[in-house]
């Protein structure tokens, strides 16, 4: 199967590395082309303006959720003409009483060309079928729950 990857650089920009004292500020990069500003969460002291590594795995969630999604939805024929995604990923403590993202919410809203519509039914078999398929959500299974709201 595939290996894939991404380039992280980061750099002290203090004196010294103490703890509170110093920025988690750092580049992720993509395809050797395609650099993305990280940080921690901006209730850990990470700049609200950077992306931070919950944001990424919720990021990462919804895309996969999509591509399922859409890669089922041609093969049942439906003309999907855009999809929307809000992800939300939510922090607290797991079972072992540590910090992490302890629950996904998804909020796609589907469209599909004039004249086509899906009953509400049909339309949660088939989020819950992309759900079953995503890879990340396949990854996450024992430690997130994933909403599809």
């Amino acid at each position: 199967m595939s290996d894939l990857s991404i380039q992280l650089h980061w750099h002290r920009t203090t004196p010294e590395l103490k703890p509170g004292a110093y920025s988690a500020e750092h580049m992720v990069q993509y395809n050797s082309s395609f650099d993305v500003m990280a940080d921690a969460a901006p209730d850990w002291g990470g700049d609200p303006a950077n992306t931070n590594p919950e944001q990424a795995l919720a990021a990462a969630l919804s895309s996969c959720h999509m591509m399922t999604f859409l890669a089922l939805a041609a093969k049942a024929g439906w003309p999907v003409a855009s999809y929307h995604d809000h992800a939300v990923a939510h922090l607290g403590k797991n079972p072992r009483g540590q910090m992490s993202v302890t629950r996904i919410d998804l909020h796609p809203v589907v469209r599909f060309d004039t004249g086509f519509q899906v009953g509400d039914e049909e339309m949660d078999q088939m989020q819950d079928r992309a759900h079953r398929y995503c890879f990340i959500a396949n990854t996450l299974a024992d430690s997130v729950d994933v909403n599809i709201l």
